[in-house]
């Protein structure tokens, strides 16, 4: 990947959001939660205030609201800081 944060930020690929069905209704991607979890994919070299904890290949919670949503290649990815981040998954 040629996309590396900077400081205490971390690059994570968003979970495919479920498909659910009611009664055979397919619901659009516009009405589709937003997942709140994915894999961490980059992480900053942090901050003299904040050593990075996460590395890549964590799988992560985050807030509903957290990071910004950027396009590259392609591909959609989220860029937070790492205090944005709520929990590592296993």
């Amino acid at each position: 990947m040629n996309l590396t944060p900077l400081a205490d930020r971390v690059i994570i690929k968003p979970a495919p959001a479920e498909t659910k069905t009611i009664g055979g209704i397919i619901i659009p991607d516009t009405a589709k939660e937003k997942p709140l979890q994915g894999e961490v994919l980059a992480v900053g070299q942090g901050t003299k205030d904040e050593a990075m904890i996460l590395k890549a290949g964590d799988h992560v919670l985050y807030g509903k609201y957290a990071g910004t949503e950027v396009e590259f290649d392609g591909e959609k990815f989220l860029i937070m800081r790492q205090s944005d981040v709520l929990a590592i998954i296993g």
